[in-house]
């Protein structure tokens, strides 16, 4: 793609759908390319959004040991989460991107359908050992965006001795029905039932996908049978008190504070609570989320991509491609990914996880379940439906309209 074509479509719209896509979810300036522009030496810029590792952490010296492995030095600069994807878009309209972005999922497809992209056709980069379901979250028109370097997602951790008071055997949790069952009693038994985040941000449509997605619905059907009675469900548990009415306004945080206290028996949160449920006091578990009908639901996949960013100089993608390979090899994934509470986008690194601790079995089964959110070709029409969707599940659960009367606006207007 010519130089004009692609500064054309760095447009206001692309930065306004990146600025929804990044919106909190499953996750934690600097300078363009400096030095030689021959492939294989001089300085090459790394973008990534873990500000919280400094120069000092195993990250940044993994950075530096895989430059010095391709020769080169590296230039990296760790961003908020919000503001990588629209200062990359900026980078881009001054010709000055980074060599390698490490970028949150959903936004991979905005920032190809804008042309600040190459694929992995073009710089020969191998995802060959990647389980297709979180590879398709970086690709868009038939074309791949570079390589996951981990995944979070959702499932529903439950607290042990909540549903032992309540007699509640956790291996009858299999599908919608006995789940619900399961918070009837626990709520006879005078405990409280689940707490999950349906705010009116992309948090709650997060939060709500398991369940979408585990009726059968599509996003681009937000109004189908399926999809309603997703979201009856979540309705009904709020009638019936196995809810409480604060998720409305629940961030997944002050949700799993809710859970924290001890008085419920689920909550629906993510892999990057691991730690926290270490030092919650209480016996816990986890269990992937049912669909329907039984069997694992298809949650969201959070956790970043390793992108090559187009640059004027095509000879600099070799060493760039290096980079990448360094970063998402067997051995570099098992120490990235345990770090950043990730399971393995490879089902190699995610057996030798498991090996290690075997708490991340669940996690694994449930990621191996998940879906990207721009996956089936959706790109950066997903956060348009996003919105759409999360004012649904809004307007549903404050009572304000009907399951149905909610998703059948929800899908007009996303059109």
């Amino acid at each position: 793609m010519n130089s004009s074509s692609r500064q054309r479509r760095l447009t206001a719209a692309a930065i306004t759908a990146l600025a929804v896509a990044v919106a909190a979810t499953a996750c934690s300036s600097g300078s363009g390319n400096t030095g030689t522009t021959s492939a294989g030496s001089g300085t090459y810029t790394i973008w990534d959004p873990y500000p919280q590792f400094d120069k000092t952490s195993d990250w940044a010296k993994l950075l530096d040991q895989c430059g010095a492995k391709a020769g080169v030095k590296i230039k990296r600069t760790g961003f908020d989460t919000s503001d990588l994807g629209n200062k990359t878009l900026l980078a881009a309209q001054q010709g000055n991107s980074p060599d390698v972005l490490i970028v949150d999922n959903p936004v991979v497809s905005t920032l190809a359908e804008a042309g600040v992209l190459t694929t992995t056709d073009d710089t020969k980069l191998d995802t060959s050992k990647v389980d297709p379901n979180l590879l398709a979250a970086g690709q868009s028109g038939g074309k791949t965006y570079g390589t996951p370097i981990g995944a979070n997602t959702l499932a529903l951790y439950y607290n042990k001795d909540v549903l032992k008071k309540a007699g509640v055997a956790i291996a009858s949790v299999k599908d919608w029905t006995s789940l619900t069952a399961a918070l009837a009693k626990v709520r006879k038994a005078g405990k409280k039932g689940i707490t999950f985040s349906a705010i009116g941000t992309e948090e709650g449509s997060f939060q709500f996908l398991p369940w979408f997605w585990g009726a059968g619905a599509k996003l681009t059907e937000l109004d189908s049978a399926p999809g309603v009675s997703a979201l009856a469900l979540w309705k009904d548990w709020l009638k019936n008190g196995y809810a409480p009415n604060s998720v409305l306004n629940n961030t997944q945080t002050t949700s799993w504070q809710e859970f924290a206290s001890g008085d419920y028996a689920f909550s629906e949160n993510g892999t990057w609570q691991l730690a926290n449920a270490k030092k919650a006091g209480f016996d816990y578990g986890v269990l992937p989320i049912p669909g329907v009908n039984g069997g694992n639901a298809a949650a969201p996949t959070g956790g970043e991509f390793v992108t090559v960013p187009v640059q004027k100089d095509t000879g600099r993608y070799a060493t760039s491609q290096k980079l990448a390979t360094c970063l998402t090899s067997t051995t570099n994934l098992y120490t990235t990914d345990s770090t950043l509470s990730y399971v393995a986008p490879t089902g190699e690194v995610q057996d030798k996880q498991v090996a290690a601790n075997a708490e991340l079995k669940p996690w694994v089964e449930a990621v191996k379940a998940a879906k990207g959110r721009t996956s089936d070709d959706l790109g950066t029409k997903y956060p348009k439906i996003s919105e759409q969707m999360w004012k649904a599940v809004q307007s549903a659960l404050s009572g304000s309209q009907s399951p149905k009367d909610a998703l059948t606006a929800a899908q007009a207007a996303a059109k």
